[in-house]
């Protein structure tokens, strides 16, 4: 019989074909020893994985190992993996001859986006436009041929500023307890950083985020009950004391496998049917999962492996090392301080302070994106390869010059301004371009529209900025002022 192979992203049930299956776990400290990961991360995977092995008891053999290739020369058997979440894994499942099924963890199959990439002929690939096909094949949200409360999308009614209070004020996440898998695993991380076989990013712990598969069903259902209710008209805003806001917390699980996404999205329409949390958040919601989660997973593959090496803003800095290093401590800008601060506490901030901050940031700054892919896939509890690579070459930095994003996601210290609580304990003032207090993201925002001028220059949705640029009296001085700031921690 075949032995399945999990990786640490496949532990649920669901990438099993029936209950009685052998399975396969591999550890490997190599993965760890090659790069510089966050070690919350660390923690959590490999609680996750240890965790499972023990749910499944003899069925799974768990080989602790170098690398991969040394974990299957202890199996004779013949092995099955389902599609791996990287190019990677891919290519050595392939070249070992091991047997890979079509993937899971999925709302929607390689064939059905297949079927709707055809189905465009030469018009742009469109996350609203595969979202809305993905509804009406599923039937999520929709009455009959029409999306429920007749609209498809409530972005507007979820662009809220956050409130005029220091947190939202919203029943807070669901947190697992620790228990002596997690313990062992705190100990061997010492051990392996004291003898110097890794180095981490951040600190770890109390573990936040689920490892097992029960622990995902408690956290979805608290979200359900108590969270989603609330999450919508703040989904896009930042609160310098309410780090989780409303969010679900539940792209960690989901990204480990420990949640099969389509449950989920049921889960939240059977709220809103059963008339216990608004259309606005549950459509937001749904939104994230099937549309954006499932759209990002399909250009991964359906983008030539040359994607993840684009650079079509030619941006050549290096990532410095306050980012690098998540040295919150060393920055005075109020809202990159908190940011990298909590990331490095905790290995997880929400989608806008991470791309309108933080990628905004590094794309303003002319960071090479190859770099800040890598960084945001090592210093995120829920980054892998295939979320990484579209979601910031082609979105955060526009490096793909359009395939994905319709324009660079760059702004100034109004938007954050707007959005947050962040600017009004900061030394800068998001209103000033030149000068001692002047906000290096309203600085650098004009800055990086001149640099790539030339690039951008026949992008419809710039024009306004474009036409702005050109107007600006203090233009020298300002870009003077950038180049002398850098990279510099600001």
């Amino acid at each position: 019989m075949t032995v399945r192979w999990i990786f640490g992203d496949q532990l649920g049930p669901h990438f099993l074909d029936h209950q009685d299956q052998r399975v396969l776990m591999i550890e490997s400290r190599g993965v760890l020893a090659r790069r510089r990961f966050h070690r919350a991360k660390a923690h959590l995977v490999l609680s996750a994985m240890r965790h499972r092995a023990a749910e499944l008891g003899e069925r799974c053999t768990y080989v602790r190992a170098d690398t991969y290739a040394e974990g299957l020369s202890r199996i004779d058997e013949p092995v099955s993996v389902c599609h791996p979440t990287s190019r990677a894994a891919l290519r050595f499942a392939h070249h070992r001859g091991i047997e890979v099924l079509p993937a899971r963890g999925f709302v929607s199959s390689t064939e059905d986006f297949d079927r709707w990439v055809r189905s465009r002929g030469r018009r742009r690939l469109l996350m609203e436009d595969y979202y809305r096909e993905s509804r009406r094949r599923t039937g999520v949200l929709m009455d009959g041929n029409e999306p429920v409360g007749d609209r498809w999308n409530f972005d507007a009614d979820n662009r809220e500023p956050p409130p005029r209070s220091p947190t939202l004020g919203v029943p807070g996440p669901w947190w697992p307890h620790e228990d002596e898998i997690d313990e062992e695993v705190r100990q061997d991380l010492d051990r392996w950083e004291r003898d110097g076989d890794v180095s981490f990013l951040g600190s770890d712990g109390p573990r936040r985020f689920a490892a097992t598969r029960s622990e995902a069903d408690a956290a979805l259902d608290h979200f359900i009950t108590d969270r989603l209710p609330h999450f919508g008209p703040h989904e896009d805003a930042m609160l310098s004391h309410d780090q989780w806001m409303a969010h679900s917390l539940l792209s960690a699980p989901m990204n480990l496998g420990l949640l099969d996404p389509l449950e989920v999205v049921e889960r939240a329409e059977h709220a809103h049917r059963d008339g216990r949390a608004p259309l606005a958040s549950v459509e937001g919601f749904i939104r994230q999962v099937m549309g954006w989660r499932d759209f990002v997973w399909h250009l991964y593959w359906h983008f030539p492996a040359s994607y993840r090496g684009l650079n079509e803003l030619d941006a050549t800095e290096p990532l410095p090392e306050w980012f690098a290093n998540l040295e919150g401590d060393s920055v005075q800008a109020s809202c990159l301080s908190r940011i990298l601060t909590d990331i490095g506490e905790t290995g997880w901030v929400h989608h806008i302070p991470r791309l309108m901050v933080l990628g905004n940031y590094a794309m303003q700054r002319g960071w090479d994106p190859a770099q800040v892919t890598d960084w945001f896939h090592r210093a995120f509890v829920d980054g892998y390869d295939w979320v990484m690579v579209p979601n910031v070459i082609g979105m955060s930095q526009y490096a793909d010059g359009g395939l994905l994003a319709t324009k660079p996601y760059a702004a100034g210290g109004a938007y954050i301004n707007r959005m947050s609580d962040y600017c009004g304990a900061c030394p800068y003032d998001p209103k000033k371009r030149v000068g001692p207090d002047a906000c290096p993201f309203t600085a650098g925002y004009w800055s990086f529209l001149h640099r790539n001028r030339e690039t951008l220059t026949g992008n419809h949705r710039l024009a306004q900025p474009m036409s702005g640029l050109r107007r600006l009296t203090d233009l020298d001085l300002l870009l003077a002022q950038e180049a002398e700031r850098g990279s510099a921690a600001p």
